[in-house]
């Protein structure tokens, strides 16, 4: 299980393939300097709402793996992923879609979580 933080302070759990996906969305919007809103719903424990942050190219973000190795790369999800971060709700976590095919690592430019 993962970590997303955002500027220090808010930090939710993410299963590493998810974070991943989610990574890859993020850095790609950011990097055309492109804002947009992130929200997830919060866990029981933090009260089981729904937290929203605005992301923007000056942004603090950390994607922090548990796992030493990045999960595989399904196109078919990064395009959902960015789907949602286009409209004007934000970015929000879709579930994978079932029988898409994965290929390997893309190349973010960033060194594999050891």
């Amino acid at each position: 299980m993962g970590k997303f933080i955002y500027e220090g302070v808010t930090k939710v759990d993410v299963e590493d393939r998810a974070l991943h996906h989610l990574q890859l969305v993020i850095t790609a919007k950011l990097r055309r300097g492109e804002p947009f809103a992130f929200s997830w719903k919060d866990d029981r424990s933090t009260g089981d709402g729904k937290t929203t942050v605005w992301l923007h190219p000056q942004s603090v973000i950390v994607f922090k793996y548990f796992g030493s190795r990045l999960p595989a790369v399904n196109p078919a999800w990064v395009d959902a992923l960015a789907y949602t971060a286009n409209n004007a709700t934000g970015l929000y976590l879709v579930h994978e879609p079932v029988g898409s095919a994965t290929t390997g690592n893309i190349d973010m430019g960033l060194a594999p979580a050891t």
